[in-house]
């Protein structure tokens, strides 16, 4: 199970995921994922993986639908934190991340 927690600062909307990101997690997260982003309308979008364990396929469509989700507001994404494990796919996936 993953989870997803927000803070905004700015036009900075963060958020944080845990958890194992799989193909049923992904679908719940891409949810609250828009439907924040539709919300707040951020400039910036920072996801912070530093709490997940474990991410498939699902976790890198997760994050590049956002990534043109946020081209499609006019604003940008940025990956952080991420652990060894699911930087390896990071770079499988050529998603930069900081």
């Amino acid at each position: 199970m993953a989870t997803v927690t927000f803070s905004a600062a700015d036009d900075v909307l963060y958020a944080y995921l845990a958890g194992e990101i799989d193909h049923d997690a992904a679908q719940g997260l891409r949810i609250q994922l828009d439907d924040a982003l539709l919300a707040r309308t951020p400039k910036t979008l920072v996801l912070d993986l530093g709490g997940v364990g474990f991410m498939d396929s699902s976790g890198v469509g997760l994050i590049l639908g956002r990534g043109r989700q946020m081209s499609g507001l006019g604003g940008r994404l940025v990956v952080q934190n991420a652990p060894d494990t699911v930087r390896r796919m990071l770079d499988l996936a050529h998603i930069h991340y900081v």
